[in-house]
Parts: C-alpha cells; structure tokens; sequence
C-alpha cells in the first residue's frame, strides 16, 4: 500500500491537518456529541409504567443488570423483580453497601466482575442504577470503565439524588482519604426522577438533600429560598409529596395519577421543579467543567475535608450546610450579605433540621481544606460567596486569618442559638 504523504496545511475532507513535509505531526480533533434525558414521572415500579423499558428490543427477550443497595433491596427489592417479571425481562440483582463508607474503587470492581459473570451486552442493554447517590456514582463509574462505555439508567431514591447527584454527568468514589478522588464524566443516557421514594426515605436523609435544594436557593434563585423559608418545615414533614398525594400516592396505579394532579404547583412540587432546574441551568454549558469558577461549587469548598474528616457523623448534605453557614458568615463580615439577611439564612437552614456548625470548623482543617480546593481549581480559590440572597461572587483573597475569624464567628454565633 502506497503511503499517502500530506504536505503542510495540505486541505483535507475529513478534518484532519498535517503539519511539515514529510509530515511528522498530526493535529487530531473531535467533538463527542452529549445528549442525555432527565424525567420527572411518578410511580416508576408500577407494573402499567413502561418508563423504565423504555425503547427495548422486543424481538429477544429482553435482559436487565440491575445494582441497588441494602436499603433499597430491603424496602423495593421485591417490587423490583415482580416489575421485571411482569415484563418478561431476564434480570439479575447486585446489592451493595449503602453509605459513604462503602463509595470505593472496591465496590465498583464488584459491580464489574458482576457484569462479566451476566454476559451483559452492552449495546443494547443498560445497567439499571437504583439508589442513592453513593450508588449512582459507583454505577456510573463502573459503567464508564467497562469497555470504555456502557450505557446505564439512573433511579435515584433519595432527595439528593433526586436534585443533585442524578442530573449531573460526574461519576467518583473516594480513595486514599480523599472525597471523590477518582472519576470521570459519563452521564447516564437516561434519569428518571420518581419523588414516591422520598416517601420511605427518613426525615434526615430529606433534610440531607434538602442542604442541595437550599444551595441553588442562595446563590441563583431568591424565589427558591423564599419558598423554603416559608415551607420548609412542612415540606419536609411532607416528604415532599404533593398534598392531595401524602396518604395515596404510593399506592395510587399510574391510571389514576393524572386526577390527583392540581392546576397549581404546591410549594414542594416548585421546590423540586426550580432546584433541578436550576441545577441543570448551571451544568448543561460547562458539563466538563472546563470552566471553573462554577456558582454550583458553592458549600463544596470545604466541605469535602469537613464530611471525610466526619465520617460517618455527617452525610454529604449536612457537611455542605456547615460549608455554607460558614461562608455566609464570611460574605456577612465583608458586606456582601446584610446581617438581617445571614439570620435568615441560618434560620432557614435551622428549620430544615440541617447543622450550622461543626467542631471541626477550626484553621487547623480549614485552611488545608482551602489549600486542597486551590490544587482542584488551577492554583486560584475561586471561592463562591453569596450575594444578598440568591446572588454569587467569586473571590481569590481569603486569607487565613479571616477565616479563622469566620470560623470563631461561627462558633460564637452557635452558641448563643443553642443557649
């Protein structure tokens, strides 16, 4: 076969430029097109419900690798399987650990030998991912991995992963003390949102998410805020379950969920629709995160070292609420938000059962936290503080002593609300 020499900026049809002659280097690019589904629906293991089959190959019979956790396999596992049954679906079941502790390189390798001992194909049938967020990340890691792509469908059960760890593209586990310090991103091809979960969910594991819900409110979205600040509580207590749904909606078949729908949208409906809007409002044009001063990062500066240091004391929402009290303490102290407005802001947290403090708010794990979320964002802090409320700015000048001084606000201003 002939070599074909390409001389210098030599036109090409298929993209492709060579540099030199005789050519010894190539200038390669490519663009991957993104496009993937997040969908709100309502009674997702109801036998009439065919959202999760969506799109299957009816002319085999069609098979299923599902990954779930402990809590769920106890409280769904058998509505699970009676789901696939009905459709005449091949499935296997791989329940893992639930929580933090068990989100590790370990776990994923399970789900991996799993997928050999199936057989999966992997063109045509998509892992199912049913958990929490520790789960999902696990799952979609794994997926990610396995033959370099392996289309997965995420059903997240819990609050947070309802508003925050379903709808992104990120996949991670923790390793070597580190929050998610290995990762890629690989969204799922599909995201069914399904708030029935929440129903079974305990009350902190709603307020854990709700930590998520509150992020969006203060640094994009006043409305938002305003909503939880007036309704929180009853939200919460509500499970975030549409009113005219508390008691029924559970049980209630898919053919009877359109009379129960209302005209109005109730405050925890708004809630869950402008949290994930919002959410994927900031995502969608930096899914990369090739930019990285990302209002969305607000309550994860220092919050890694602060939930890791914690473990197992403090879920991932809880260690983002301390992350928050605490820079609403630093926008406060340089005029960026008006004490009325930080007592709002705490108070608003404080109804949502979510901590505003922690011991571990001291310089000693401050300042390296700060130092390790500077190497992750390019040697600049890059650190969102609110504005007002629902307003962000980044700044690069924190300096240690300020957040010593912030953190000892804190501390006093705690206190004094538990005296």
């Amino acid at each position: 076969m002939q070599r074909d020499l390409l001389t210098a900026d030599a036109p090409r049809n298929d993209g492709l430029v060579a540099v030199g002659s005789p050519v010894s280097h190539w200038s390669v690019q490519a663009v991957k097109h993104v496009n993937y589904e997040v969908r709100v629906t309502e009674n997702l293991l109801d036998p009439g419900n065919n959202a999760i089959l969506e799109n299957v190959t009816r002319s085999v019979r069609p098979r299923r690798f599902v990954v779930t956790d402990t809590t769920v396999e106890r409280l769904y596992g058998d509505r699970i399987r009676a789901y696939l049954t009905h459709h005449g679906v091949e499935h296997r079941l791989l329940v893992l650990p639930e929580g933090e502790p068990s989100k590790d390189m370990d776990n994923v390798l399970s789900i991996v030998r799993a997928l050999d001992e199936f057989g999966i194909d992997r063109r045509r049938e998509p892992i199912l991912a049913i958990g929490g967020g520790v789960l999902l990340d696990m799952v979609g890691l794994a997926s990610s991995l396995y033959r370099r792509a392996l289309p997965y469908i995420r059903i997240p059960t819990t609050l947070i992963g309802l508003v925050d760890a379903g709808v992104g593209a990120k996949t991670g586990v923790n390793h070597n003390g580190h929050k998610n310090r290995l990762g890629t991103y690989f969204p799922a091809e599909r995201t069914l949102l399904d708030r029935t979960f929440l129903t079974t969910l305990p009350r902190r594991h709603l307020s854990n998410g709700l930590a998520e819900i509150m992020k969006i409110a203060l640094i994009k979205d006043i409305r938002l805020f305003d909503l939880l600040e007036a309704h929180g509580p009853a939200i919460l207590d509500s499970r975030l379950q549409r009113p005219a749904l508390v008691d029924d909606l559970a049980s209630a078949p898919v053919s009877e969920r359109l009379s129960l729908e209302e005209p109005q949208l109730d405050p925890a409906t708004e809630v869950l629709e402008r949290a994930i809007h919002g959410m994927l409002q900031e995502l969608q044009p930096n899914l990369w995160e090739q930019v990285l001063e990302r209002v969305v990062d607000y309550g994860h500066t220092f919050s890694p070292v602060i939930e890791m240091r914690a473990l197992p004391e403090l879920l991932h929402g809880e260690a983002v609420a301390v992350d928050m009290a605490l820079t609403t303490v630093l926008a406060t102290r340089r005029g960026l938000v008006s004490r009325a407005q930080c007592r709002r802001i705490l108070r608003a947290m404080a109804a949502l059962d979510l901590p505003t403090w922690h011991p571990l708010c001291t310089p000693e794990v401050l300042v390296p936290a700060l130092l390790d979320t500077v190497r992750h964002r390019d040697g600049q802090q890059r650190l969102p503080l609110p504005v007002g409320i629902g307003g962000a700015v980044f700044v690069n000048d924190l300096t240690e002593a300020e957040l010593a001084a912030a953190a000892q606000e804190l501390a006093a201003t705690h206190l004094a609300a538990a005296r």
